[in-house]
């Protein structure tokens, strides 16, 4: 990776740095921010949960914040992304102890950085070489992933202490995040990237996209507050072991997502989905089930391994990604179709928590992964039907659509 960014282009490098911004902006936002809300309003789980709704609710409109920008070019976009992370975080730092302000800053970073998604994977596509986008996609996760280790690493170092108050750690990562901002801006504009994309897209032949964001959106939801809950409330584990798992699958995701672009684009995004399908009933079983395998000892082993294996399998999003940018009718309507794809995909997350938290008390905490595991076949299920144009020619080639 190092050596791929030693010869690159400024362009690619500008870009490169966009990335960092955005990872290390994040890990040293985000990962405090949990911490800011103990200490400053000494919030008891539910009202954790309670903010969570405003939190993601940008994300379900990322749809809309896309088609109202749709006069600008994805640069310019993404340089506003990384400007409302800034606000949102120096709003934090400074007014943070002011519940009505915290929640008005809290929302805007939460805008900018949902907004970072499609554009930053549009961005990096448009950049990347013939048959090379999910080599890009990879690359560039991994690269975020290593900053936001190092943001948690600044904080694990000292950086992270509070008896001054969260404005230093907020300030400084909305001094990073402005970082992202000159990058963008200082980029050339993409040929075909200056704006007047569609506002708003909906075609029928993305009905498989749409249909793949649905069930992640469930299958997201679920592993993310009910996998941790599992070592938390049944193995009484702390929370020290969590950010352990997380740190593991961290350094694990950042070597492995550019391999796993290299995969898709070998292999192809059909594939790739289906095997991340088969290893997520896996993970299901290992959550639902390790306790009663008779395992004695080794159970919490196998939940430990169930836990990074789905971290790690985040990364297969960008087999959604370059799939949706092989069946475009036009390259404008990606940033338009992506952005729709995280509406949906929040759309049905935000209400997964609730569902499977009434699925847990009533039947208990393994029907919640029995649940997980049927959204896992339906994927299984989806991906087959997975066909891709010839390159250059717009039509799905007949051996993959008898596929």
């Amino acid at each position: 990776m190092l050596s791929w960014i030693r010869s690159a282009d400024r362009q690619l490098l500008l870009f490169v740095l966009g990335a960092v911004s955005m990872g290390l902006s994040m890990g040293l936002g985000e990962i405090s921010f949990n911490n800011f809300l103990s200490d400053t309003y000494h919030m008891d789980a539910m009202s954790r949960g309670e903010l969570e709704f405003p939190r993601e609710l940008p994300g379900f409109l990322v749809a809309a914040f896309a088609g109202i920008l749709f006069f600008w070019s994805e640069l310019k976009m993404a340089a506003l992304s990384m400007a409302l992370m800034a606000v949102g975080f120096l709003g934090l730092g400074i007014y943070g102890d002011l519940y009505g302000l915290m929640l008005v800053s809290m929302i805007i970073w939460s805008i900018g950085m949902h907004l970072q998604m499609p554009v930053t994977r549009t961005i990096a596509l448009r950049l990347a070489r013939e048959g090379r986008g999910a080599t890009m996609l990879g690359r560039l996760s991994g690269i975020q992933t290593g900053a936001a280790i190092l943001g948690s690493i600044l904080l694990w170092m000292g950086l992270g202490d509070t008896s001054f108050g969260y404005l230093p750690v907020f300030a400084l990562a909305a001094l990073v995040a402005l970082g992202g901002v000159y990058c963008y801006l200082a980029m050339r504009p993409i040929e075909g990237h200056t704006g007047n994309r569609p506002t708003f897209v909906m075609r029928k032949r993305y009905t498989l996209f749409y249909l793949l964001n649905i069930l992640f959106g469930a299958r997201k939801q679920i592993f993310i507050t009910f996998g941790p809950w599992v070592l938390i409330s049944i193995f009484d584990k702390p929370v020290s072991t969590i950010a352990s798992l997380h740190l593991v699958a961290s350094v694990i995701g950042m070597f492995f997502a550019p391999q796993l672009g290299k995969l898709i684009d070998r292999f192809g995004e059909r594939l790739v989905l289906m095997i991340d399908a088969v290893l997520l009933i896996g993970v299901c079983v290992g959550y639902g089930f390790a306790a009663e395998m008779g395992l004695g000892a080794w159970a919490i082993d196998l939940i430990y391994a169930s836990f990074v294996l789905d971290l790690v399998l985040f990364n297969v999003s960008i087999a959604r990604t370059t799939y949706a940018s092989k069946i475009v009718v036009k390259k404008d309507d990606l940033t338009a179709t992506l952005s729709l794809g995280v509406t949906i995909d929040h759309a049905v997350s935000m209400s997964i928590p609730t569902l499977g938290g009434l699925v847990w008390v009533i039947y208990g905490y393994q029907h919640v992964f029995i649940g997980a595991a049927v959204v896992a076949v339906l994927t299984l299920v989806a991906t087959g039907f997975i066909t891709v144009p010839r390159p250059g020619t717009g039509r799905v080639s007949q051996a993959e659509a008898a596929g």
